[in-house]
C-alpha cells in the first residue's frame, strides 16, 4: 500500500471541491446537506464503478443503478473555503473540515455554541492505494471514550470497540452468536458515540472489507482505526449527529425508508423445515394448522421451507415436488381459509441437474466465468450450480415469471428470498450488468437486493392493492426498502438468546428496523423447555415473530413441542397480540418517521451513562423496557432503569419506580419482566388474528401514572393491507398527558378517515391511583370514536 500525501486544490464546484492527489487521483470533499458530507477518491481519474444501488434519498434507485457521481436530491448548501500554506478549510453551517499537509482530514461540528472536534484522519498516514489499483485503506484516530455501534448483522456485544470485522456474505449456519465473522449481510456503516456529538461514516463500497476497531495497534502510530476494502472505490458518508438516534435516522433517510409491511406480518409466523422435509408435506401442512386450532395459538403466516422443491436431498427453485405436495394450490386454499398467509422459500441458484438449468444457460442468464464464456460454478447446497444473474433483465423476467407462475397463481402470495449470500468467490466472474459489464467483486451483496426487489415487483404487479411482504436473509445497505430480515440460521442455546438480542439491536442501528430470529434456536438440538418459553417471551417483543428449526435431533420448534409449558407459551404470544396496536404503530413509525422500533436503552437516554454498559434489555419504541431474561434458571431479573423525568412502572403490576437505579423484578417462568415509561399510555387490543380485522372490536388506552410531569403518544389504524393510507384513509390517533398533584388531565384528538371496527376507546389506569383522570376536560374512562375531536391533518 502506498500512502497519498501531496494534494493540491484543482476545483470549487457547487456541492464539492476536488483536490489532485499525487499529479494522478481526484480526491473530492462533497457537503450534501448540514450535518451530511463525502469524500470520494477516484483512482487515477477513473471508478472502478461507476454506480450506486445503496444510495436512494428521495425514491428508489433505477434498476441499473444510481450514478455515483450524482448530486441529485440533495440540497447543497454553501460553503466557504479558506486557503493557508499548510492546509484547507471548508466551512458550513454545521460542519468544519480541515485539509492537512500531507493528506488526512479534520472534522469539527457546531453544536450550535462552537465547534467541537468529531474525528481526525491519522496525520501519519490516512488514505493508501496498493500498486496494483485494487485494494485501498482508510485510518483514522481513535479515542479511548470512543463507543462504536453499527456495522448491521454482527456477533458479540452492541459496542465494537477494540474488535475486527469483515463484511464477506456467508451462509453461516448455526454461528456463534458471540463470536462468529463474517455472516449474512453487508452494511460497512460504523456509529461513534462520543460526549459532545456522535456521527456516522458508510463507505459505499460492495466488495470485501474488514473495519479494525482497535484490535490492531502499531507503535509508529498514535492507536487508529482502520478500514480496508479488497478493490473498489473509496467512498464515504459522514453523518453527523449529534445524537447517536439522529445518526440512524440520517442513514435511513439516505439509504431509502423502510417498506411498510401489512398488518399481518407482526403475526406469529410458524415454520419449520422438517414440515417440507417431510414425504408427507401436505399433510403435515395441513395438521400445523388444526395444531393450532387445538392448542388456542393464533397464526397469520407460515414460512415454507425449500423442501417442497426437493427432487432426493436436494433443493430445485420453482420446481414443485408433487409427490410430497399433490395440489399446492389447494394447500395454500387451506391455508387462506384457516386466515394464514404461505411464504414460499426461494433461492437464486440453479444446481447443475436443475430441470431448468439448460434453458437458462442457453439464454445466458447466469453469472458468467472470468475466462470462459460459460456459466460461473460454485458450490451450493451439497453441489455445484449457478447463480442467476440479476442484472441482466432476462434473468430478472425470468425470475419474476416464475415468481408468479409457480407461487402467486397458485394463492402463495409471498416471497422468503434466502440463500442469497452469492458465494462466488472467482471475483472476476462477469454480470452483465444491465447492458455494462462488472465484476462480481465489486456487486456481490447488490445481487441479494436486486434478486429481493424482483420478487417485490412481481408481488407489486399480482396484486396491486395490497402491500407486499418478503423476507430476505442478506442483502446491503438499502435492503430496508424491500424487506423484513432476520439473524439467520443460529444455533440453539442460552448463549445465542443473549447475543442475538444485541445483534437485533446492531442491525436496528444500521438502518435495518424490521428484524427477528429464528426463535427456539434453528440448528443444535431442540431447546429445552426453559429455554424455549424464554426465547418465546423474548421473541414475542420483535418486529418479527417466527418459530423455525431444522433441529440436528429430527425434532420439531413448535408452540406446543413441550407440554408442560405450552400455557406459558400461549401467554407470551397472546401478549404480543394484544401489544399488536402498539407494535403496528410502531411500524407505521419506522416507515413515515424512521423511527427505530427494536432501541438499546442508551438511544433515548445518552444522558445516562449507566445505559451504555452491555445489558440484555431493550428498548421497544420509546415507552416499553423489554428484560428478557437469559440465563438458566434465574426465577428473578435484575434491571437497570434509565434515568429520567417520569420513572418507570412494572407492566404487571403497576408499581412506580424513579429511574437512575438498578431494581430487581420477579420472573418466574412464565412471566416476562416489561416496564413502562412513567405517564405513557400504551395502546393495546385483544388477542385475534390480524388476517380478520372485523374481529378487532377493542382498543384500550392503558395508562401507566407518573408523579408528574408530562407526555405523548400517537396510535395509527388503517385496514392494515392497502395502501389507501396514503390518501387519508387511516386514524391517526394523538394524545397529550398531564400529571398533577390530584388530578391527570388526557387531551386527545383524531385526524384521518378510516373507521376501524372498534368504536370505542376505553381509557384505563394502571395500579393504584387515587387522582382523579380528566380525558378533554371531562370525568370518564371511555370515549367514543365519534366524539374524540378532529386535529389538523398531519404533514
Amino acid at each position: 500500500m502506498k500512502s497519498l500525501k501531496v494534494w493540491t486544490l484543482q476545483a470549487q464546484e457547487k456541492g464539492y471541491i476536488e483536490l489532485l492527489v499525487e499529479g494522478r487521483h481526484l480526491f473530492r470533499i462533497y457537503i450534501l446537506e448540514d450535518g451530511l458530507a463525502r469524500v470520494l477518491l477516484i483512482r487515477a481519474g477513473a471508478l472502478a464503478l461507476d454506480r450506486t444501488w445503496s444510495i436512494a434519498p428521495r425514491e428508489d434507485v433505477a434498476w441499473e443503478g444510481r450514478p455515483r457521481e450524482s448530486v441529485a436530491d440533495f440540497s447543497l448548501p454553501a460553503y466557504r473555503v479558506e486557503a493557508f500554506q499548510d492546509r484547507l478549510v471548508l466551512t458550513t453551517k454545521k460542519l468544519r473540515i480541515t485539509v492537512n499537509r500531507p493528506l488526512w482530514l479534520q472534522w469539527e461540528y457546531h453544536d450550535g455554541q462552537c465547534w467541537r472536534p468529531l474525528v481526525s484522519d491519522r496525520p501519519t498516514g490516512a488514505y493508501a492505494l496498493d500498486a496494483h489499483g485494487e485494494g485501498l485503506e482508510h485510518y483514522q484516530l481513535r479515542a479511548p471514550e470512543h463507543r462504536y455501534y453499527g456495522l448491521g448483522e454482527k456477533t458479540g456485544d452492541l459496542n465494537r470497540a477494540g474488535k475486527r470485522f469483515e463484511m464477506r456474505n456467508l451462509d453461516a449456519m448455526g454461528y456463534d452468536a458471540a463470536s462468529t465473522d463474517p455472516l449474512y449481510k453487508h452494511i460497512p456503516f460504523v456509529i461513534t458515540h462520543q460526549e459532545h456529538a456522535s456521527f456516522g461514516m458508510f463507505y459505499d463500497n460492495l466488495n470485501t472489507s474488514l473495519f479494525d476497531l482497535g484490535n490492531e495497534l502499531d507503535n509508529y502510530h498514535r492507536p487508529y482505526r482502520r478500514y480496508k476494502a479488497d478493490a473498489g472505490d473509496l467512498d464515504y458518508w459522514v453523518l453527523a449527529g449529534p445524537r447517536i438516534l439522529d445518526v440512524t435516522k440520517a442513514f435511513v433517510r439516505l439509504t431509502g425508508r423502510t417498506l411498510f409491511l401489512p398488518k399481518w406480518s407482526l403475526g406469529y409466523s410458524g415454520s419449520t423445515m422438517h414440515y417440507t422435509d417431510a414425504e408427507n408435506a401436505q399433510e403435515q401442512l395441513l395438521e400445523f394448522l388444526d395444531l393450532c386450532r387445538q392448542h388456542d395459538i393464533p397464526c397469520d403466516s407460515f414460512q415454507l421451507s425449500s423442501g417442497y422443491t426437493s427432487i432426493g436431498e436436494k433443493r430445485y427453485v420453482f420446481n414443485w415436488n408433487h409427490e410430497k405436495v399433490p395440489d399446492p394450490k389447494a394447500l395454500a386454499q387451506a391455508y387462506r381459509d384457516a386466515g394464514v398467509r404461505l411464504i414460499a422459500n426461494i433461492k437464486p441458484c440453479l444446481l447443475q441437474d436443475h430441470p431448468r438449468y439448460a434453458e437458462v444457460a442457453r439464454q445466458k442468464m447466469f453469472i458468467r466465468d472470468s475466462e470462459h464464456d460459460t456459466p460461473e460454478r460454485s458450490v451450493f447446497w451439497d453441489d455445484e450450480g449457478s447463480h442467476l444473474d440479476f442484472t441482466n433483465p432476462d434473468a430478472v423476467g425470468w425470475w419474476q415469471s416464475n415468481v408468479t407462475s409457480q407461487l402467486l397463481e397458485l394463492g402463495i402470495e409471498c416471497t422468503w428470498n434466502d440463500n442469497n449470500e452469492f458465494e462466488v468467490w472467482d471475483g472476476e466472474a462477469r454480470c452483465q450488468g444491465f447492458g455494462r459489464e462488472i465484476a462480481i467483486k465489486h456487486i456481490r451483496p447488490v445481487m441479494a437486493l436486486l434478486m429481493m426487489r424482483a420478487s417485490l415487483e412481481a408481488q407489486q404487479r399480482f396484486s396491486p392493492s395490497e402491500r407486499p411482504y418478503l423476507i430476505s436473509r442478506s442483502g446491503c445497505a438499502g435492503m430496508q426498502r424491500y424487506v423484513q430480515t432476520w439473524s439467520g440460521d443460529n444455533r440453539t442455546n442460552w448463549q445465542t438468546l443473549r447475543y442475538n438480542t444485541r445483534m437485533g439491536l446492531g442491525m436496528s442501528l444500521s438502518g435495518l428496523y424490521n428484524v427477528g430470529h429464528d426463535v427456539g434456536g434453528f440448528s443444535g438440538n431442540k431447546p429445552d423447555p426453559e429455554l424455549f418459553v424464554r426465547w418465546v417471551q423474548n421473541g414475542v417483543m420483535h418486529p418479527r415473530f417466527t418459530i423455525h428449526s431444522w433441529n440436528d435431533d429430527g425434532t420439531v420448534n413448535e408452540p406446543w413441542m413441550h407440554p408442560a409449558v405450552t400455557d406459558a407459551v400461549r401467554d407470551a404470544i397472546r401478549l404480543r397480540y394484544r401489544l399488536m396496536p402498539y407494535f403496528y404503530t410502531l411500524l407505521w413509525q419506522a416507515s413515515h418517521a424512521d423511527e427505530p422500533i427494536l432501541r438499546p436503552t442508551f438511544l433515548d437516554h445518552e444522558h445516562d451513562p449507566q445505559t451504555f454498559k452491555e445489558n440484555d434489555e431493550f428498548m421497544l419504541g420509546r415507552d416499553i423496557l423489554v428484560a428478557s431474561v437469559v440465563a438458566e434458571g434465574a426465577r428473578e431479573r435484575e434491571v437497570w432503569l434509565p434515568l429520567n423525568a417520569t420513572g418507570w412502572c412494572d407492566w404487571h403490576t403497576g408499581d412506580w419506580y424513579e429511574g437512575g437505579q438498578h431494581v430487581v423484578l420477579d420472573a418466574p417462568l412464565e412471566r416476562l419482566p416489561l416496564l413502562v415509561r412513567g405517564g405513557a399510555a400504551i395502546p393495546s387490543g385483544e388477542c385475534h388474528k390480524l388476517n380478520d380485522p372485523s374481529l378487532d372490536r377493542r382498543r384500550e388506552l392503558v395508562v401507566f401514572p407518573a408523579p408528574s410531569g408530562a407526555s405523548s403518544g400517537v396510535l395509527f389504524e388503517d385496514d392494515g393491507i392497502s395502501h389507501d393510507w396514503k390518501n387519508g384513509n387511516c386514524l391517526v390517533i394523538k394524545w397529550t398527558l398531564e400529571y398533577g398533584p390530584d388530578f391527570i388531565d388526557l387531551t386527545i384528538a383524531k385526524t384521518g378517515d378510516f373507521r376501524p371496527a372498534w368504536e370505542q376507546l376505553e381509557v384505563s389506569l394502571k395500579g393504584a391511583d387515587a387522582r382523579a383522570l380528566r380525558i378533554n376536560g371531562r370525568s370518564g374512562c371511555d370515549l367514543k370514536l365519534a366524539d374524540i375531536p378532529e386535529h389538523r391533518p398531519l404533514h
